[in-house]
């Protein structure tokens, strides 16, 4: 609870103290009044300034204008029909009651986010000539290196240079379970580390940097509101001045036709309902507690690892009937991976072995996962005339025999008969012969994502109706990949601008209600991003391109997230249409109770602020979103 909240308590404290207090000292007339007045301008003088300050603006109809009309013409009602004038105080007091439960809930949910994404570091240890000085974020520049000692969060972007730890990846990600890492290894800002001192040289500046560019997604996420918010505002702008002259029209009217029709006017009882009908219909359940059920949706997903840039991302995200994917590093890691050997004559490990020894010293990403997959080979071996042949392959000599490395255009040069195999390949496949015999090859694959065959079938059970994958990769590797996963549709052989042309048939075709969503990780889906209905981008893997251009972020690259994210805009929609028809409903109600005069004001305070509190409750259920 803040300064404010705590001050507005000890008012509302106070003032109830003093109310139930006055109503059993045996004073009368003035002096009764001149006590009432007392508690109503301490709990509601700032209700009665803001008021104040929007007729002069001249933006009065709002729902501190009604509540200062209410409270005041109360009063004066009460000094004509020399009533008592503890409803009126009542009126201002469970309103200031009602303000401050939202003003605490809000403040909950937002401290929930707030402690989930403090992820803001606040110094980094710069080392510079072997000297470590603690310095701003924002001073460190790029290629810099940064000492990381345990129980400190990264503050920088990097790439270890020395030390091996373990780091809590939750704020970032969702993920409870902890992250090793080693030299060599990429870290991100906002992790933390938990056991051992790590150096490391930075690649960002900390504007540019992951905990930074998080920071400022959730900060400025309710400025792209939902079309309910708008929805909301357009009522609330229409409904609140249509109120106020209603009760005016209640308040003259009826007296009015009472006199002309020669019976008593009875001016205070109309008064007293026109004063009862604007309690009543102050707006403020629908006001706030909308922009809160997105505001807790938003927060409720961040825990997820789920960046949401708005809530009108979320509501679309609800109406979510098809998902397109990239294939490479949305649903297979993007990293080639030796996944089969088939030997000729020797051994797997030989192969393997020779295979290692050829390609010691290419940067090619097949010669990366040959590597990977001996790591052994920097043996005593003797490699000479180490050779790379554009388009074919690489070539070298091991102890003093020829060992060639590549396709089957480098084995028909080189004279070695390839035998045909009977395992069906969806990989890349590398061939191995030495002295022009045939040994056998070894297939190379971008490997699958543990959780993406999850993935696929929990957006199913979510009610996606359609998936479909699309990528440059050829038709083969592409229809092994969606067979695998169960995905429905799939085109391939696609450049960047072909992706584009495939999204807009998916949108052409579509029901005007339901959205086509695109999930990509890399720069060159940044273009198709931008024109999916909901684009979704993996952060951190993902290119700073394909994060800017999406609207949804997964933080730790888990496709498995996507399902999740459509159940919690659901969830939230949901809540939002309850408030929405609670609200009105009960409003409605009570007004027609009011203006016939079976509501007085104890009512009116139920529908005003009781209704708010329940609203805003079930708002706050958004936030709750761990075992959808």
């Amino acid at each position: 609870m803040n300064r404010k909240q705590k001050k507005n308590l000890i008012r509302i404290i106070v003032a109830s103290a003093m109310m139930i207090g006055f109503l059993f000292i045996p004073v009368s007339g003035i002096w009764r009044l001149m006590l009432f007045l007392v508690p109503y301008l301490i709990v509601g003088y700032d209700i009665l300034i803001k008021a104040a300050k929007g007729v002069k603006n001249l933006q009065p109809f709002d729902e501190c204008f009604l509540m200062a009309i209410a409270t005041i013409g109360a009063m004066i009602v009460a000094v004509i029909g020399d009533s008592d004038y503890y409803e009126a105080v009542a009126v201002m007091l469970f309103y200031q009651i009602g303000e401050w439960f939202q003003g605490y809930a809000i403040g909950k949910s937002r401290r929930n986010i707030s402690d989930l994404m403090d992820i803001r570091p606040d110094y980094a240890n710069l080392e510079t000539d072997g000297q470590i000085e603690k310095v701003d974020p924002d001073e460190v520049e790029i290629g810099s290196v940064i000492v990381v000692r345990a129980g400190e969060k990264i503050p920088l972007d990097g790439v270890i240079i020395e030390g091996q730890s373990t780091l809590n990846t939750s704020a970032l990600t969702g993920e409870s379970l902890p992250r090793d890492v080693r030299v060599g290894d990429d870290v991100i800002s906002g992790c933390i580390n938990l056991s051992g001192l790590l150096r490391v040289r930075t690649t960002k500046e900390f504007e540019e940097s992951t905990a930074s560019k998080i920071l400022d997604l959730v900060e400025n996420a309710s400025s792209k509101k939902s079309r309910s918010e708008h929805f909301i505002s357009r009522f609330a702008r229409v409904y609140t001045p249509v109120v106020v002259f209603s009760a005016l029209a209640l308040a003259v009217l009826p007296p009015l036709i009472r006199m002309l029709a020669g019976m008593d006017a009875l001016w205070g009882m109309w008064i007293y309902r026109a004063l009862t009908f604007l309690v009543i219909s102050c707006p403020c359940a629908l006001v706030i507690s909308i922009p809160l059920s997105f505001f807790a949706g938003i927060g409720g997903a961040s825990r997820e690892g789920v960046l949401v840039k708005g809530s009108d991302y979320l509501e679309r995200l609800s109406k979510t009937r098809t998902v397109v994917f990239d294939k490479t590093g949305t649903l297979t890691k993007g990293v080639f991976e030796v996944t089969a050997v088939h030997p000729e004559e020797i051994d797997e490990k030989t192969l393997l072995h020779l295979a290692a020894h050829v390609e010691r010293h290419s940067s090619h990403p097949i010669a990366a996962s040959l590597k990977a997959a001996y790591p052994g080979e920097a043996d005593d071996c003797e490699i000479t005339g180490v050779e790379e042949i554009p388009g074919q392959g690489a070539r070298a000599t091991v102890n003093g025999r020829v060992v060639c490395v590549g396709n089957e255009k480098m084995m028909r040069t080189v004279g070695a008969s390839i035998r045909k195999c009977s395992h069906h390949h969806t990989g890349t496949v590398v061939h191995i012969s030495r002295d022009g015999k045939y040994l056998g090859h070894i297939e190379i694959s971008d490997v699958v994502k543990p959780g993406a065959e999850n993935a696929i079938r929990s957006l199913h059970r979510s009610g996606v109706k359609h998936t479909v994958m699309l990528t440059g990769d050829s038709q083969r590797v592409a229809v092994h990949v969606a067979d695998e996963l169960g995905v429905d549709e799939v085109h391939a052989d696609l450049l960047p601008e072909d992706k584009v042309s495939e999204l807009e048939k998916l949108l052409e075709h579509r029901k005007p209600s339901e959205v086509v969503a695109f999930v990509g990780d890399g720069i060159n889906d940044a273009p198709v991003l931008s024109r999916a209905d909901i684009g979704i981008a993996m952060g951190a893997m993902g290119s700073d391109a394909a994060i800017e251009a999406a609207d949804i972020v997964l933080m730790d690259d888990d496709p498995v997230k996507i399902a999740k994210a459509i159940r919690i805009s659901r969830k939230c929609m949901r809540i939002v249409k309850e408030n929405i028809w609670f609200s009105i409903g009960i409003k409605v109600l009570c007004l027609i109770l009011g203006a016939l005069g079976f509501a007085n004001m104890w009512v009116a305070i139920f529908a005003d602020v009781g209704v708010m509190v329940i609203a805003v409750l079930n708002a706050i259920r958004a936030l709750f979103v761990k075992n959808l």
